[in-house]
């Protein structure tokens, strides 16, 4: 028989500054009129520190060639593309939350299906022409 008289005092740190600011990107996001999605991302990789700006501006470049249809918008703050309004692929710098890389994820909206198993995120500490190809073959698989 256990004792379950014993309560923890292990108390709940609750959410970071950093989640809790995307938080609030968010739902600035949400209420904003339907903008132009271009200029919301642009604007927030223009504001990216280095080396995470050069990056995101060079995904924007290579995901807008590759599949044109995807709409880029802003998602939690960072630079995301949509397909029918739903999100299929974002980038997070790696300052967002405070990681030693940046990312480059897909939602479940991607059609990256594999098996029953598959990467649907990647970390990027650099972009050569390898991973760009990589990266726009995934995103013609994503939009399928």
């Amino acid at each position: 028989m256990t004792d379950t008289s014993k309560k923890t005092t292990k108390k709940s740190q609750g959410f970071s500054d950093e989640e809790r600011a995307s938080m609030k990107e968010r739902y600035q996001e949400l209420n904003q009129s339907r903008t132009d999605g271009e200029s919301a991302v642009l604007a927030k990789i223009a504001a990216m520190p280095e080396p995470d700006r050069t990056m995101a501006k060079r995904l924007h470049e290579v995901i807008r060639a590759t599949a044109p249809t995807l709409s880029p918008k802003t998602w939690y703050g960072m630079p995301a593309y949509a397909k029918d309004g739903k999100i299929v692929c974002f980038f997070q710098t790696a300052q967002k939350f405070k990681t030693r890389y940046a990312t480059f994820g897909f939602s479940d909206q991607a059609k990256l299906d594999e098996g029953f198993m598959w990467p649907t995120a990647f970390a990027l500490k650099r972009l050569t022409p390898a991973e760009e190809a990589r990266i726009a073959a995934l995103i013609k698989q994503a939009v399928g």
